[in-house]
């Protein structure tokens, strides 16, 4: 069964940092583009940060500098390292994986990141 599970939201202060993880369950972590999406109330999901298999990394403009993605194949675990964060990086962040070949979307549960002081 395929699962993606994230941790790590929760409460944190304007410029203050927070990781997020998501651990893989049931794919072929070593053949899918891992990813970070936001969504907040009214809006689309927006990609956040996306790697690849060979570590080939896309930002969204309005992260780049401040947040970093990392996998670690071994664990099957993608992280969100989030640093000088500001009140419009609060949102629902999802982990996705998509195949490399097949194009496969999954997507994990969500979890919350609120921002205040």
């Amino acid at each position: 069964q395929v699962r993606l599970v994230e941790s790590g939201g929760g409460l944190v202060q304007p410029g203050g940092s927070l990781r997020l993880s998501c651990a893989a369950f049931g794919i072929v972590f070593e053949t899918n583009i891992m990813g970070w999406y936001r969504q907040t109330p009214g809006n689309q999901r927006e990609l956040v940060a996306s790697i690849s298999s060979s570590g080939d990394i896309n930002y969204a403009d309005f992260v780049k500098g401040r947040f970093t993605i990392s996998r670690d194949n071994a664990k099957l675990t993608v992280y969100l390292q989030m640093n000088s964060v500001k009140p419009e990086d609060a949102g629902v962040y999802y982990c996705n994986a998509e195949g490399e070949y097949t194009k496969r979307q999954r997507w994990g549960q969500g979890t919350l990141v609120t921002i205040s002081s």
